[in-house]
């Protein structure tokens, strides 16, 4: 994934419109199932993702050696507390396909 693009994504309105809307970080069309996120090893081992929501195929683009796919039928929108090292809000996937 370029730097450009993991910039772009994590714009934080941007990444705020894609959890409220329940829109598609790539291509802004409403979300159905399996919903699609992102990320590294570690974020899959917290299950939190800081990339927007994604349709599956909407995947591609953003997949690289270090990336990973996990696939969801819902999620929760997670806005950091003022203590939190992590000042990004995440995607915490509730239901894995």
């Amino acid at each position: 994934m370029s730097t450009a693009t993991r910039v772009g994504m994590l714009d934080r309105k941007w990444v705020t419109q894609c959890a409220l809307s329940r829109i598609c970080g790539v291509c802004s069309r409403p979300l159905g199932r399996p919903i699609a996120f992102v990320g590294t090893a570690e974020e899959v081992g917290r299950n939190a993702f800081h990339l927007p929501p994604l349709h599956l195929e909407c995947t591609g683009s953003l997949l690289d050696d270090d990336h990973r796919v996990v696939t969801t039928a819902g999620f929760e929108f997670v806005r950091p507390a003022k203590e939190d090292l992590d000042q990004s809000p995440t995607f915490q996937p509730n239901s894995l396909l």
